[in-house]
């Protein structure tokens, strides 16, 4: 890891650590002494993969399938995990969806069931896992935003102001929650090379290949590799930032 300290003996939940850049994320933090919560909503058997290679790291792996958007299944996540590992020290809020649709096409179910994923989320895990946190005097918020809390999108709206709420929500929390030894940061990853379904997702991450100025797409491991950084000890004065991790295009 390379970062300051070790994270033995540390927690760490992940939403959507099933694949791409959450399951880097957590094979990150394993690698660094944590055990891991991994969430998921639909794919049992890459979060169960992820938690596999978790313990092949030496480390315990819980894997949570629920809906991270649904409140009362977030408070029974919390309370299992909460149970088995005693606190949850790193958060990383990373399950999101992105559908495209043209504005006036949108249904309220449409809005707010984005809302629910890409910000009501935040508010719902923070809310059950801070407060352990606080009563250790130690804990990292990481909430990954992506480009929508940079730029608004044609066809994305409820995404683009997700993202922006969830950047709005990083800064609040910090100036909140820093006199307790608990950092919020978040990351804005470009875009990477990872594997989508939603054949409209990856057409769009293609799309950006010409527009980075390294001439390539991201990797996740890149994006595992700060949060790794701020969860330990070079970290620790890092506090309400957000980093754009994409290969210099214009923020």
């Amino acid at each position: 890891m390379g970062h300051g300290m070790t994270l033995d003996g540390r927690t760490a939940f992940i939403s959507g650590g099933g694949r791409n850049i959450g399951r880097a994320i957590a094979l990150e933090l394993a690698d660094a002494g944590c055990n891991v919560v991994i969430n998921g909503r639909q794919d049992r058997t890459a979060c169960d993969e992820v938690a596999g290679e978790v313990a092949a790291l030496g480390h315990q792996a819980l894997v949570q399938m629920g809906d991270i958007g649904d409140p009362a299944g977030v408070r029974s996540m919390a309370k299992t995990a909460l149970e088995r590992f005693g606190r949850i020290d790193i958060l990383v809020n990373n399950a999101a969806i992105r559908p495209e649709k043209p504005f006036l096409e949108m249904t309220d179910e449409d809005w707010h069931r984005v809302l629910a994923v890409d910000l009501n989320s935040a508010f719902y895990t923070c809310r059950a896992l801070l407060p352990g946190m606080v009563e250790g005097n130690w804990g990292r918020v990481i909430n990954i935003t992506g480009m929508n809390a940079i730029h608004g999108y044609s066809g994305r709206a409820p995404v683009s102001a997700a993202k922006h709420g969830l950047w709005g929500l990083t800064k609040a929390l910090a100036k909140e929650f820093g006199p307790a030894g608990v950092t919020t940061n978040a990351i804005s990853p470009g875009p990477i090379a990872t594997e989508h379904k939603d054949p409209h997702m990856a057409r769009h991450i293609e799309e950006h290949r010409p527009h980075v100025p390294l001439r390539r797409l991201g990797e996740p491991g890149e994006i595992a590799g700060l949060v790794g950084y701020l969860c330990g000890g070079s970290g620790g004065f890092v506090n309400g930032q957000m980093f754009a991790v994409n290969g210099g295009m214009q923020t």
